[in-house]
């Protein structure tokens, strides 16, 4: 197998209903897989890094170098990770042309399903799903669709062509049974590459969900729509600005959340909303910002607006 595929194991605190009322942070941990791309980055899957608290990549060879993330894409399923050191003799892979892909054309996934390191599954496309590739960048996604066995811990690993390049970054899978039924997905390597290696997004740390405007009505904002951010992750831009995740767990409008944390209203000047042109001013402005990013955000917490500027 490649010594380029790697394991990824995180941790993460969460918010879980201990009793009906009452609510608890506790620490849980994760794996998924990844794959580098050069001898201080891996890329993976964004779901495999949502909010972590610590990221331990493991190689081939049993060595364990610290991570953090860089950027991150919800819709899409990508996300990058940067090393605290390079990899001494790094081996790394590189991107295919994933729109030279044909249906009926064989591919082949590397990862740790459930911890099973170096595991090989072989299939073939069988479709492609794609959605708003525009200016967006929010909800724009690229996946190619395959039978190859796809299971848990295969998350973010990659889905290589015949020639050895990385076609797909392995998301998802549509199941009944909640195991692999030979329908599994991997976000493209076009895709992937576009977003993560050829802009400088960074990474904020936090997850958040879109209120409805029925739900921004009950937690009465001073505005239509907002961002309620459920959990951040201490060590990222927003944990250092103080933004602070929700605490209690609840179903809120037939919806699960975790309430109590800050609601995003702005960001510098630009009044949140889900239009696609108001998405596409906030991915100018995040693709703007740079390492080290200088910006604020307006926020609602206990009845209040106020400002939150990066440090």
């Amino acid at each position: 197998m490649s010594p380029a595929v790697v394991s990824i194991f995180v941790e993460e605190n969460t918010v879980v209903a201990s009793d009906g009322l009452n609510s608890q942070t506790v620490t849980q941990n994760g794996l998924g897989s990844g794959f580098l791309v050069a001898d201080n980055l891996v890329v993976t899957a964004a779901h495999v890094v949502r909010v972590p608290e610590r990221i331990q990549i493991q190689f081939s060879d049993g060595e364990i170098i610290p991570g953090t993330v860089l950027s991150s894409y919800n819709a899409p399923d990508i996300a990058l990770v940067k090393l605290f050191r390079p990899k001494m003799n790094a081996t790394i892979v590189n991107f295919g042309d994933s729109d030279k892909l044909k249906v009926g054309q064989q591919v082949f996934v590397v990862g740790s399903p459930y911890g099973l390191t170096d595991s090989f599954s072989s299939g073939y496309v069988s479709s492609f799903r794609r959605s708003n590739l525009g200016s967006n960048p929010f909800t724009s996604t690229e996946f190619i669709q395959t039978d190859a066995a796809i299971n848990q811990g295969n998350s973010g690993g990659p889905m290589f062509n015949l020639q050895g390049e990385v076609v797909g970054i392995v998301s998802h899978i549509t199941t009944q049974s909640g195991g692999f039924e030979g329908i599994g997905y991997a976000s493209s390597s076009n895709l992937a590459k576009k977003l993560l290696l050829d802009n400088s997004r960074p990474w904020l740390g936090a997850e958040m969900h879109l209120l409805t405007l029925r739900q921004g009505e009950i937690l009465n904002l001073p505005q239509e729509y907002g961002l309620l951010v459920q959990r951040v992750s201490s060590n990222s831009v927003f944990g250092q600005m103080g933004v602070k995740g929700g605490d209690i767990e609840a179903i809120f409008n037939e919806e699960k959340l975790i309430l109590g944390g800050d609601i995003i209203l702005a960001f510098n000047d630009i009044k949140f909303d889900p239009s696609d042109n108001t998405l596409t001013k906030l991915g100018e402005f995040a693709n703007n910002l740079g390492p080290n990013p200088k910006f604020n955000i307006t926020i609602f917490r206990k009845g209040k607006k106020l400002i939150l500027e990066s440090k």
